[in-house]
């Protein structure tokens, strides 16, 4: 079953992902024409290293519109609902509707959405069952991205060798050290902003419990057995091939495991 496209209209939300848009295209036009080529043509790096900027940026830019509009998980309206399972949902006193437990309505959408974390600004959209693991994959390849260009940055003016200017486009030539300031700077935010979550996210998976569930308090830690992080990635992931955690471009199915296990219904 492919995956539903889900897109929120939200103007605050559209300004958050123009903004990461940008800072991606910024690095992605100026970092290899400042740095990655002129090196390249000079001998002091390899094709390798070229390649690898533009893999981490498709990467990035794959996983930000994938978990932008991937469906996070929303109930449907008159969702069917086993007798077995009944008494694992619960009555949502916001939109009156069914919903399984561990789930949760996003004020911002207007709907419930099964386990959700958070609603993230920044890809304009829920993070939930669905696309959790592209929200993941994104803070991961962000830190990649981030960290590769703020290297690049460094070398360039502290351990490469001179570069021969003369063939330079004038206008990279007349701005090279306010161009690569600015993109050390937003590198430097887009590091420290995004290590800070992708850690927290990491924790939550860890512990089995959400961002929402770790505010509100109400984890069910008694109730809900501990299970093991390979078992906790895996759902979220939907797949026990540790190497598909790392890949965008592929459909999640979710695992089937016992119910009180479960992340998707």
């Amino acid at each position: 079953m492919g995956q539903r496209i889900h897109f929120v209209v939200d103007p605050q939300g559209w300004c958050c992902m123009g903004l990461i848009i940008f800072i991606w295209l910024y690095n992605t036009i100026f970092i290899p024409k400042v740095i990655l080529f002129p090196h390249y043509e000079d001998g002091n790096i390899s094709v390798v290293a070229v390649l690898c900027y533009y893999f981490c940026s498709l990467f990035c830019i794959a996983s930000l519109f994938r978990a932008s509009v991937a469906d996070p998980g929303k109930l449907p309206e008159n969702p069917k609902i086993p007798i077995t399972e009944l008494e694992h949902w619960e009555l949502c006193n916001k939109c009156n509707m069914m919903r399984p437990k561990r789930s949760h309505h996003c004020s911002r959408c207007g709907h419930c959405v099964r386990r959700m974390d958070h609603h993230c600004p920044w890809i304009n959209n829920c993070v939930g069952e669905d696309n959790h693991w592209l929200f993941l994959q994104l803070c991961f390849y962000t830190q990649i991205l981030s960290s590769y260009t703020l290297i690049l940055d460094f070398c360039h003016y502290y351990y490469f060798l001179p570069l021969e200017k003369e063939n330079w486009d004038m206008f990279v030539f007349r701005h090279e050290l306010a161009l690569l300031r600015i993109s050390a700077f937003m590198g430097l935010i887009m590091l420290g902003g995004i290590s800070r979550l992708f850690y927290t996210q990491l924790m939550g998976i860890f512990t089995d419990t959400t961002s929402i569930e770790k505010m509100s308090n109400c984890c069910e830690d008694i109730s809900r057995p501990r299970k093991p992080w390979q078992q906790t990635f895996s759902e979220v992931f939907g797949t026990h091939w540790k190497i598909l955690w790392f890949i965008p471009f592929r459909q999640r199915q979710p695992l089937r495991v016992p119910y009180h296990f479960a992340n998707h219904v």
